[in-house]
């Protein structure tokens, strides 16, 4: 039995078969000859494979030698040098970071950081090339030679405000682990621009020439979205670009650890509105209604126990069975007449309506309280 291919983004199961096999392909698009090469040169078998569950188009066969290195043809362009000046100048307005720390992961021989630096950031770089590297430093650029090899690796002069990555992912072979990295060494809510191929171009045209082996990955908005919020990024901006729209240009943020803190003030809230509603009645005249798993934890979380007789429920398989931590029994609601009960302390999150309405009619003498979204409201 033939063991199926796994996924490199999310580990599911990719489909049995390939969607589409290319024979006698350039071994990559840096894979130029010298005349006396031409003997042994032999084309290689791309097999291109999806996802069966997030869907993600890519290449299953090993990397090209150089994936970790940039080499940018586009560099050339002055049109491009221009819409890179507009692009970067535009971002780092519109996300505050003009003069604050920005790095470009896989900045080849600086062309990038250039206009960056023009555009007002406090430009670094990363880049493994070694030639590329020396061109960058003999431009007085601040880079080091470097790959992002794990999510927890550090890079020099981390931490750092935003990023940039240009049509580098698509090469990465483990993309989330790398992103994973990069937001590693962001500051809190650090903000990225991430621009990889347009697959959803290729697609519509059905263009099949667009296939090589140094891109490992094909992107659709959607697969890199999924990728981004995977690593540890949220989408906050997304365009197609250029003229064809070939390229997917997003602009992400760092997700942030939620603040809880306050959450306790609304806890001490309640059990001060829940004491004052408790003083007006000794305890055996107040019962809680509803035990489910609110219930549960503002009991516990309150400490109103001993102020409280007991609780009902109207699941027949809690009653006759005490509450965890506050111990308190569980009840039929028919004992309200039974035990006298003057106050019921309705806790039932979204079926409040539905028992406040069946005590309003059947136990029409007792007073109601009932607790909703962390508050206590008297009826």
């Amino acid at each position: 039995m033939i063991k199926q291919k796994r996924c490199k983004v999310c580990g599911g199961l990719l489909f049995e078969k390939p969607i589409l096999v290319l024979n006698n392909m350039p071994k990559g698009a840096q894979s130029f000859l010298k005349k006396e090469e031409l003997s042994i040169d032999r084309g290689v078998d791309l097999e291109l494979y999806q996802c069966s569950c997030c869907g993600l188009i890519q290449l299953t066969r090993e990397p090209v030698p150089y994936y970790k290195e940039v080499i940018r043809a586009v560099a050339f362009s002055e049109e491009m040098k221009t819409f890179r000046r507009h692009q970067f100048k535009e971002f780092l307005e519109k996300y505050g970071l003009v003069g604050k720390k920005i790095l470009e992961v896989g900045c080849g021989k600086g062309e990038f950081m250039e206009i960056m630096k023009e555009c007002g950031a406090d430009v670094y770089g990363i880049e493994y090339g070694e030639e590329n590297v020396r061109e960058c430093l003999k431009k007085g650029l601040k880079v080091e030679r470097d790959f992002i090899s794990s999510e927890n690796y550090k890079v020099e002069n981390a931490p750092f405000d935003g990023f940039y990555i240009l049509n580098f992912l698509e090469h990465i072979p483990y993309p989330v682990e790398f992103l994973r990295g990069i937001a590693f060494n962001l500051k809190d809510g650090g903000i990225g621009l991430v621009e990889v191929p347009n697959f959803e171009m290729c697609l519509k045209n059905k263009i099949i020439t667009d296939f090589i082996p140094d891109h490992i990955f094909y992107f659709t908005l959607d697969t890199l979205e999924l990728v981004l919020k995977m690593s540890g990024f949220k989408m906050i901006e997304k365009r197609f670009i250029y003229q064809d729209k070939s390229v997917i240009s997003v602009v992400v943020k760092k997700r942030e650890k939620i603040d809880l803190t306050e959450w306790k003030k609304n806890i001490n809230d309640l059990r001060n509105s829940l004491e004052n509603f408790l003083k007006k009645y000794k305890k055996e005249e107040v019962m809680v209604w509803g035990a489910g798993h609110q219930a549960l934890a503002i009991l516990s979380l309150t400490g109103i126990s001993s102020k409280i007789r007991g609780v009902v429920d109207s699941a027949p398989f809690k009653q006759g069975k005490f509450t965890p931590v506050s111990h308190l029994p569980i009840y039929s609601p028919e004992v309200l007449n039974k035990f006298q009960i003057k106050a019921v302390i309705v806790m039932v999150g979204p079926y409040s309506s539905e028992v406040v309405k069946i005590l309003k009619t059947c136990y029409k003498k007792i007073k109601i309280a009932v607790v909703e979204k962390m508050s206590l409201k008297e009826l």
